[in-house]
């Protein structure tokens, strides 16, 4: 359906407004130097007007000659793109930029705290390169595969902190995690301390969901809260935790320094699958036994296929500077303009 002119230029306008929309210059001074666009205008005219001159005769027919090319019509063109190109590269002295702003969203989410372990007995290497390594590149790239989600980090040994509040930043929680390693913290197994301060990040949580990931290779031996009274706690906010046993069966490999250099031990596994397994069932999550590296990843991928809740998320839109375009195609008209004043055009342009 052909709409009315006068609707298509409005519409027209419209589009020509919302390219726009969003942008904001950060020198917007350098727009006074537009005032040399009319002058070189002004300057081209009187140029003309004095290499040509006029020329009065009371005829023209003796003067007719027959054209042979067209090249003359073009005489103007190098002007044009000179102008073209001056606007063009006062547009990027202007700094065009993308405007800075929030908003606000609802996207599928939930709020999910991984707790995981840095005790010495993580350094072992029946993981590729060892589980404490192994399990921060498995969750890393969980984390990635899921940027709708709320993400935080608590590390427990002999006690606990969060290394990472719940955040979508996802760039600021993977810098934290890859900066984890074993002595941040007193050694030991403190499981309850660990998962009551993940509890303690999601109680205040509004999102419908909420997940604590659990990893540990050992026994709670230290700390001051229980494990399963942390699970009760756990329970009475509505929080789900997912428990993982990091660590193979029977013996695993373990580096020891000594004066001769790095040597290995058989160290037995020790991992409490009784107490993880009720901490799953007591807030309504499951418990996972993870033996390698890709039963660990299987394992991730497992929890990533959770259900969604919706989550309000507020992003932040930072500045995009948007000069380089316009630079080139500044560069672009100069160049043409050269390029065809010594080739095809030449002794056509002015």
């Amino acid at each position: 359906m052909l709409l009315p002119q006068s609707n298509r230029n409005g519409l027209q306008r419209k589009e020509a407004i919302s390219m726009f929309s969003g942008i904001e210059f950060a020198h917007p001074g350098f727009f006074w130097l537009l005032i040399i666009i009319p002058g070189m205008i002004g300057w081209y005219i009187w140029r003309e007007n004095k290499l040509y001159g006029s020329l009065s005769v009371s005829a023209v027919k003796a003067f007719a000659i027959p054209v042979k090319n067209s090249l003359p019509k073009f005489r103007h063109a190098g002007v044009v793109l000179r102008l073209l190109a001056v606007g063009a590269l006062i547009l990027a002295l202007a700094r065009p930029q993308s405007s800075l702003s929030w908003q606000n969203s609802t996207t599928e989410g939930i709020d999910i705290m991984i707790a995981s372990d840095i005790s010495g007995s993580m350094l072992a290497e029946d993981f590729q390169p060892n589980r404490l390594e192994a399990g921060k590149n498995i969750a890393i790239d969980f984390i990635k595969n899921r940027p709708d989600d709320r993400i935080g980090l608590v590390i427990f040994s002999g006690e606990s902190f969060t290394q990472c509040p719940l955040t979508i930043d996802h760039d600021v929680l993977v810098n934290l995690y890859a900066d984890v390693k074993y002595g941040m913290i007193d050694d030991g197994t403190a499981i309850g301390m660990g998962l009551a301060t993940a509890v303690n990040r999601l109680k205040e949580s509004e999102a419908k969901s909420k997940v604590v990931i659990l990893l540990t290779d050992g026994s709670n031996n230290m700390g001051s809260i229980p494990p399963l009274t942390a699970a009760e706690i756990a329970k009475d906010f509505g929080i789900r935790v997912y428990t993982v046993g990091i660590g193979t069966h029977g013996f695993a490999p373990y580096p020891v320094q000594t004066q001769f250099g790095v040597q290995y031990q058989r160290i037995p596994v020790d991992v409490d699958e009784g107490t993880l397994t009720k901490i799953a069932n007591i807030t309504g999550g499951k418990y996972f036994r993870a033996t390698d590296n890709q039963t660990l990843k299987n394992i991730y991928e497992q929890i990533d296929r959770m259900e969604k809740a919706k989550i309000d998320v507020t992003q932040f839109h930072k500045k995009t500077e948007l000069f380089l375009p316009f630079a080139l195609i500044a560069l672009f008209l100069l160049s043409l303009e050269f390029i065809l004043k010594n080739t095809w055009l030449r002794g056509a342009l002015t």
